[in-house]
């Protein structure tokens, strides 16, 4: 069954959904709602959850995350959508792009990989998942904030830093759990890609140690109409750490639709 999923909303015309990163919520969106508000309607959803999505009674699925997002849609009466993603978020967009190919008019997938992770990694997200339910989410930060942001940003913006860090204590150990056990178990992805014959847009931080550069660079060139943009001294959340290079790369993106 699908979760009744919180969005925030501005703007008008061609719909924009971005989904977020784990273990973040919509709010990571607010200068992207900002700055693209002026080309599209921008729509950020919480998901499943997070923020104030609630979790559901389902078990740890990207599927029921992809069909969350096509519910929202529904009840909005929005039809095909350009839809984004960063991170978990792009793992979201394409478990829909799978089951809901007719309700993608393009996509943007940022600081993803279409691929499985490796063994050690998934293993990884499992021994996670246990630990926050029985300890809570408080080593999550200090595990996750190295890798969730880029180096200059780790020197240079400490506003950033601080504020991906209460975002990261504020996620509900539930839903963290809940989130790396279907991130763990989701499917390879290039398969989706290659069919996908719309517009799209693969962002990527040069400084990205969990997507990289290398794995962005692969999501283009199966996709059909893919489009590579690097985004300078940004690590794996370039949507927060360089908001301007972002919705520039976006922008232009949507004026070529």
């Amino acid at each position: 069954m699908t979760t009744s999923l919180h969005v925030e909303q501005a703007g008008g015309g061609l719909p924009l959904v971005l989904l977020h990163a784990f273990p973040l919520s919509s709010a990571m969106w607010a200068e992207q709602r900002e700055r693209l508000a002026s080309r599209c309607h921008v729509l950020t959803p919480d998901q499943r959850g997070f923020g104030a999505s609630p979790l559901g009674p389902d078990a740890p699925d990207l599927a029921a995350c992809a069909d969350d997002v096509v519910a929202l849609l529904d009840r909005l009466g929005l039809d095909r959508v350009v839809l984004g993603g960063l991170s978990m978020g792009g793992y979201v967009a394409m478990a829909l792009l799978r089951r809901h190919p007719e309700r993608v008019r393009a996509l943007v997938l940022a600081d993803t990989k279409a691929g499985l992770d490796p063994e050690a990694a998934r293993a990884n997200r499992l021994r996670v998942a246990q630990d926050v339910e029985r300890h809570g989410n408080g080593g999550l930060v200090e595990q996750m904030l190295p890798v969730l942001l880029g180096s200059t940003t780790t020197t240079e913006r400490p506003g950033v830093v601080e504020r991906v860090r209460a975002m990261v204590e504020q996620a509900p150990p539930s839903a963290v759990a809940w989130a790396q056990r279907a991130m763990a178990g989701r499917s390879d992805a290039f398969d989706v890609l290659a069919g996908a014959d719309v517009p799209a847009l693969v962002l990527v931080g040069d400084e990205d140690v969990l997507s990289t550069v290398d794995d962005a660079r692969a999501m283009t060139e199966v996709l059909p109409q893919g489009q590579l943009a690097v985004l300078d001294r940004a690590g794996h959340l370039s949507a927060l750490e360089v908001p301007d290079a972002f919705a520039d790369a976006v922008g232009t993106f949507l004026d070529g639709l």
